[in-house]
């Protein structure tokens, strides 16, 4: 892992000030670069392989164990799409529904296209879910050895409303556990928006200088942001 300067920033995306970046080369690990607090960066045009230190929070997947309220998400949705794995990014025909999805949830500022190609360019994994033969959901994902990152969902936005997007991290760390791997990290916790990931058990996040089980804490960073 190569130290870098921050880069300029030509998409807007939350990344707090005084942060580290570093270039990911070939011989690092997922792993290495995942279990020491990074995320991948995807702020500026052209520019691959490099990750931030952030707020990063992992399942520990040998450990996972369901909630109450992941109880209550799987029996809405449970059973009721199937499921493919493909290597790589989603076919190129799911560009204009991953936009659409980042449009109508988040802005058309959040998601541009420049910025979803260079998401796509780095993405190992997708999983795709259907109803019947319509596409009801991709998830792309870093996937290394050991250890996995659920980096984006894009689903139909008919069911924002039912908690899908939750289910769909929930399915993915089950699957996660069901294929032996180690952790299991679901991106950044800034934010009262952010918090539905701490539903998820056993936790734990980068507090700047290591990973923490203290969830109560990391609830209360994210409150006060």
């Amino acid at each position: 892992m190569k130290h870098i300067a921050e880069p300029a920033r030509d998409f807007a995306m939350y990344v707090p000030p005084g942060i580290e970046y570093i270039k990911r080369e070939p011989a690092d690990s997922a792993a290495a670069v995942y279990g020491s607090g990074y995320l991948p960066y995807s702020g500026t045009k052209n520019l691959l392989n490099v990750f931030y230190r952030a707020r990063s929070a992992r399942v520990v997947v040998p450990q996972f164990i369901l909630t109450s309220e992941n109880r209550r998400i799987a029996k809405k949705f449970d059973g009721i799409f199937s499921t493919s794995h493909i290597k790589g990014p989603p076919p190129r025909e799911a560009t204009e529904f991953c936009l659409s999805y980042f449009k109508e949830r988040h802005g058309i500022d959040a998601m541009p296209r420049e910025r979803l190609e260079i998401v796509f360019a780095q993405v190992t994994n997708t999983t795709i879910y259907r109803s019947k033969d319509m596409v009801v959901a991709y998830v792309v994902s870093i996937e290394d050895g050991e250890c996995g990152h659920y980096w984006y969902s894009f689903y139909d936005t008919a069911y924002a409303r039912q908690s899908l997007g939750m289910w769909l991290m929930l399915d993915c760390i089950r699957d996660a556990q069901a294929r032996g791997l180690r952790h299991y990290y679901l991106g950044t916790v800034y934010g009262e928006k952010a918090l539905y990931k701490t539903n998820f058990a056993p936790l734990e996040w980068w507090d700047g200088t290591e990973w923490s089980g203290d969830v109560a804490a990391l609830k209360e960073r994210a409150r006060l942001d």
